[in-house]
């Protein structure tokens, strides 16, 4: 991200969103709202006084997963850019109880403004490519594996928080009372694969489950038990490493557990069958990690409003063709990046975007834009002007002209018949496929089957 904030050709809007995109391939105009940090940009050096300053702490939800805590005023993380901070006016005792202003007596260059409003930023581009990643699921969904009712119960991000060297205990596993665990348990598809909640795989969870197992192993020498239904190692020498991880001394157990017990003394206790001897066991632990089930991001039918793209069944963002257009969308000038068309590793989201990159290079590179030819057209002297095609479009490709009749962007139109559906006067139907056409079609087929009827009677005799 240093790199892409240094780059000449590249401006980075931070802590902003989408508000509207309208336009069409080659011609996108773009509003983003960029939320007042109440921080001047051009004057902050990024010194981080105001944060040492700030009395207000508040438990960090996002970059920290709740393992650690945050100022007031803070940057979201140490390597965020642009290195400039940004008050947390829910928190901040000015904006809720109108005073401290600690921060702003601190600033050396007077940076703080509390005044400073959300402004709007338009911008005129030829591509747009998603790359909103994902989200985690909550497992407190899942009451049976007790997630919120012990601090030893943890996700996968709260337990990378945990042996980051950055995170809350500078990298050393130990239990929420400071104690190193001697027995641990990994239980995998926590809300995946499973018809109640989530029945897709989320893909990458096996594999940072065995990283997690490893790092136990390797820092506390204490004993894992990994509950599993399958190990999906899928990847290049993914497979090699699930059987270092066994030669480590991993007790892995094939079936998913039915329950977590929170006992009277804290610790906690799995029940679960193991499939492979046919019984059912129970493993008491100091520390459970839930491999929780990867999901779209909380917007993401919003966004799809926004940009016109579809999602497929499991809510993530559908490409045009899994195979062919694995990138592309049914918006021409819409790319997709990375997890945000499905659960990704590293790995796999780094060849997703540089195939996404490529085809707006190749877009740009081509100097024209070649569109379909099943676009709707327009009989107006039929048309009313009722507008309920422009409602119906899904893809914003009708609007009424000046003389109130609907009149269709083929740049932006993807053929798909919605509009003709909804037309009461049937004044719009997709080039090629009006009913007079769609009949002699018909008719040619019933023509030809005659024929042949008439030419294999005719053999027979």
């Amino acid at each position: 991200m240093m790199d892409a904030g240094r780059h000449r050709n590249i401006e980075l809007l931070t802590y902003s969103e989408l508000e509207s995109v309208s336009g069409y391939v080659g011609n996108f105009r773009v509003t983003v709202r960029k939320k007042a940090r109440s921080v001047n940009e051009k004057l902050c050096t990024g010194c981080g006084l105001c944060q040492e300053r700030c009395p207000r702490t508040v438990v960090d939800k996002d970059y920290e997963a709740g393992m650690g805590n945050r100022k007031a005023i803070y940057r979201p993380f140490a390597q965020a850019v642009p290195n400039i901070p940004v008050i947390d006016r829910e928190n901040c005792l000015y904006f809720t109880r109108g005073r401290c202003r600690l921060c702003e007596r601190t600033c050396p260059t007077g940076a703080i403004d509390y005044e400073q409003q959300d402004t709007m930023v338009e911008l005129q581009v030829g591509a747009i490519v998603v790359a909103t990643g994902l989200a985690l699921w909550d497992p407190s969904r899942a009451p049976q594996y007790s997630y919120g009712r012990s601090p030893n119960i943890l996700t996968g991000i709260q337990f990378e928080r945990l042996t980051s060297a950055s995170g809350p205990t500078g990298g050393k596993i130990v239990t929420a009372e400071g104690k190193t665990p001697q027995s641990v348990a990994i239980i995998h598809c926590v809300g995946s694969r499973d018809a109640n909640t989530h029945p897709y795989c989320s893909r990458i969870c096996c594999m940072y489950a065995l990283k997690h197992a490893h790092q136990i192993r390797q820092k506390t020498g204490a004993a894992v038990y990994d509950f599993y239904m399958d190990i999906r190692a899928f990847g290049k020498a993914y497979d090699e490493y699930y059987m270092r991880v066994q030669e480590e001394g991993v007790i892995f157990v094939r079936g998913r557990p039915a329950e977590v017990e929170v006992l009277p003394d804290g610790r906690l206790r799995v029940w679960a069958e193991d499939t492979a001897i046919g019984r059912v066991l129970a493993v008491d632990v100091d520390m459970v990690i839930l491999a929780t089930a990867l999901e779209p991001q909380p917007d993401a039918e919003r966004l799809c409003a926004l940009l016109g793209i579809n999602r497929t069944p499991d809510g993530f963002y559908a490409e045009a063709h899994p195979k062919l257009r694995p990138v592309e969308t049914a918006m021409a000038g819409v790319y997709l990046a990375g997890s945000c068309q499905a659960p990704r590793d590293v790995l796999d989201t780094v060849a997703h975007a540089g195939a996404a990159a490529m085809e707006v290079v190749r877009l740009f590179n081509q100097g024209s834009v070649t569109i379909s030819p099943t676009v709707a057209q327009v009989r107006e002297e039929l048309c009313s002007g009722c507008g309920e095609c422009v409602i119906s479009c899904p893809f914003n490709a009708i609007a009424l002209n000046e003389r109130g009749r609907a009149q269709v962007n083929p740049a932006l139109c993807q053929g798909c018949g919605t509009c003709a559906a909804a037309c009461l006067p049937g004044a719009i139907a997709p080039l090629h496929f009006r009913d007079e056409q769609l009949v002699c079609q018909i008719d040619g087929l019933l023509l030809g089957a005659e024929a042949l009827a008439s030419a294999a009677g005719q053999e027979g005799a």
